[in-house]
């Protein structure tokens, strides 16, 4: 195969892929390569694979020269010949026994990577946490703060005060409590382009963290509901743009064998924020009339350590190669990588995607890329299916426990300080749960995790709503309740907690990772501000069994969208998922009603052992997967 660009794609007269021919060029690509437009055969190709030695060596030095590494390049060479065919780096006589041995640790020992790497994830991880426990400080001040400033959205034990409008006063606690959704999903999250542009990733979750700092310990001295919306507001503007840059910075950085595990950890540390936030709320409870003010205002605390940590990681090396600063690129990525060829390996297979990329996406500003994600085909399909596992999460109810469990449990016949315990017990369920994700996303699977919690979650949602008829005197009346929502929190956080975040910071191209994410978190968090604002009138207008069945209604809808929208990314590059994301929505579509879901039904319905799935994706070329097929068989 010769040397060439990726052409224009185009069907030919059967509506397969037809391949554009092309003569040589520098880039390194093929001279037949599957479109990331409309990839209809559903291949996954190595964007160096069928490049001739001499030309590939050729290009190279090249790249090095361009990038000013021209004393690199016998290492970049090397690299570049591990990448092009993984599982054939035993045979490249270029390697010492020592590269051959860290290649190998690739797939036996995956966990074991660069102290940087680990500080990088645990930073990401404070970050998640400073999230969590900006909402749970709300979880608990809504008993007392709405009291505190006139607006009590509930009538006391000895009856209706007299001229208080109870419903008005719950879309106030509604809106104050959606402050910061409203300016994460109207603000901060499109604030994180442009940043992220000037800034970089670190500098952008500086910038999220003084936000989340300031703003926290603005709210625990607010004198009105009105100054406490506005520090709210405040607060969204770094958790969006926060929320929109961390998983990012975390999915750049990993390898792809445990980039699920690693970059789920912004769920998990999420959970433990919630956790934290829960505990604060309890240990803060008996201390008189500012209770409220130190739960809103403990926020701070994770936020400390993630304004001073930030700059002691290395920056995204994905950013760097984005912005032509490939010597800076490649110094990042010897951090995070246990040896040179690895790091050189890496930076010029980014390399030589971002090329492809750029044949189908050009350049761009922040308008058009936005517009991007709607109307070229690959980006649209990643914003379809990054729109539906956000979407979703709102849809299973997680929210309406996080951001109002003390209330449901007040509902429930619960006393105050029971009620914190019951939201206690959510959060520590919510947390130590969510640990097994960190092997199973990457082992089952972002998608399978979703379609096997989903049902789950409607189920027992049903039951804790249910539970509601109990009569009140009944002391299984609040245990039942509690009983079922911690099951539904069991299952939430190693499914639909990891993944949406994970997943959206994935799937788009280098070139609209940024606004794409964006995106994808502005939907979490505008539906979590509808949420949010409305669950106080659900609650007073459906009662809690209503409310708690209309959600498990829900869960069973977006069970239907994960099927037909999400297509499965597990231990793919970020580069390989372009082919991914090029197969049709139709195609994928056809696939899961004709071929998965039979196959499940006989399989798992029929029990029926010779059950056989077609796979959707074939593979051509080595990719990285097949590194691992390669090193387990020759040790096994």
């Amino acid at each position: 195969m010769a040397d060439t660009k990726i052409g224009a794609d185009h069907l030919d007269s059967k509506g397969e892929v037809a391949y554009d021919e092309k003569p040589p060029s520098r880039s390194g690509s093929r001279q037949q390569s599957v479109s990331l437009n409309r990839n209809v055969t559903a291949r996954i190709q190595n964007p160096l694979a069928g490049i001739p030695r001499d030309t590939l060596l050729r290009n190279v030095e090249d790249f090095a020269r361009e990038a000013n590494m021209t004393d690199k390049i016998p290492l970049l060479q090397k690299g570049a010949m591990v990448a092009q065919d993984p599982p054939a780096f035993e045979q490249i006589p270029e390697l010492d026994e020592y590269e051959r041995d860290a290649l190998r640790n690739e797939v036996l020992h995956k966990w074991r990577q660069p102290r940087a790497l680990y500080f990088t994830v645990i930073l990401c991880s404070i970050g998640a946490a400073v999230q969590g426990w900006d909402q749970t400080g709300s979880n608990g001040a809504n008993l007392s703060w709405p009291q505190a400033f006139g607006v009590p959205d509930t009538a006391p034990d000895s009856g209706p005060l007299p001229g208080v409008n109870y419903d008005y006063n719950s879309w106030i606690v509604g809106v104050v409590n959606a402050g910061p959704y409203i300016a994460s999903a109207g603000l901060g999250c499109w604030l994180s382009d442009p940043l992220n542009n000037f800034f970089g990733r670190r500098g952008t979750i500086f910038f999220s963290a003084i936000f989340c700092l300031l703003s926290v310990i603005g709210s625990g001295v607010t004198q009105n509901w009105q100054q406490l919306f506005v520090t709210r507001l405040l607060l969204g503007v770094g958790m969006g743009s926060k929320a929109s840059t961390v998983p990012i910075y975390a999915a750049e950085n990993c390898p792809a064998a445990i980039r699920g595990g690693l970059v789920m950890s912004w769920q998990m540390w999420t959970a433990f924020g919630i956790f934290l936030g829960f505990c604060a709320n309890l240990a803060v409870y008996n201390v008189g009339k500012i209770a409220w003010r130190l739960q809103l205002g403990s926020a701070f605390i994770p936020a400390v350590p993630l304004v001073v940590g930030v700059y002691f990681c290395p920056e995204s090396p994905r950013w760097y190669i984005k912005k032509g600063r490939y010597d800076k690129a490649f110094e990042s990525l010897c951090r995070l990588r246990n040896t040179p060829l690895q790091a050189a390996r890496d930076l010029y297979y980014i390399y030589a995607q971002i090329l492809e990329e750029s044949d189908i996406i050009g350049q761009s500003n922040y308008i058009t890329r936005f517009i991007e994600l709607f109307t070229i085909p690959r980006v649209r399909r990643a914003t379809l299916a990054s729109f539906t596992v956000m979407l979703a999460q709102q849809m299973c109810g997680i929210n309406i426990i996080a951001f109002y469990s003390s209330t449901v449990f007040v509902k429930a016949g619960a006393g105050r300080l029971e009620a914190l315990l019951a939201s206690f017990g959510f959060g520590l369920v919510n947390f130590v749960f969510a640990w097994p994700a960190v092997w199973t996303i990457d082992t089952f699977g972002r998608r399978a995790l979703l379609l096997f919690t989903f049902p789950q979650m409607a189920w027992t949602l049903l039951a804790a709503g249910l539970c509601f008829i109990i009569p009140e005197q009944e002391r299984a009346h609040l245990g039942m309740i509690a009983f079922f929502i911690f099951l539904f929190a069991a299952f939430y956080s190693p499914g639909e907690g990891p993944v949406p975040f994970t997943y959206s910071a994935e799937v788009f191209p280098l070139s609209h990772r940024e606004v794409g994410m964006a995106w994808a978190v502005a939907t979490c968090l505008f539906w979590a501000a509808v949420l949010s604002i409305t669950f106080p009138r659900l609650l007073r207008a459906f009662h809690p069994v209503g409310a708690f069945c209309f959600y498990a209604g829900l869960n069973l809808t977006a069970l239907v969208m994960i099927f037909f929208w999400v297509p499965e990314t597990k231990q793919r590059t970020l580069e390989e998922l372009d082919y991914v994301f090029a197969v049709p929505t139709r195609k994928h579509m056809s696939y899961q009603l004709t071929k998965a879901l039979p196959y499940f039904f006989k399989r798992h319905v029929l029990r029926q052992k010779n059950a056989r799935l077609e796979p959707l994706y074939r593979f051509e070329g080595a990719v990285a997967e097949h590194q691992k097929v390669a090193v387990v068989g020759e040790t096994s």
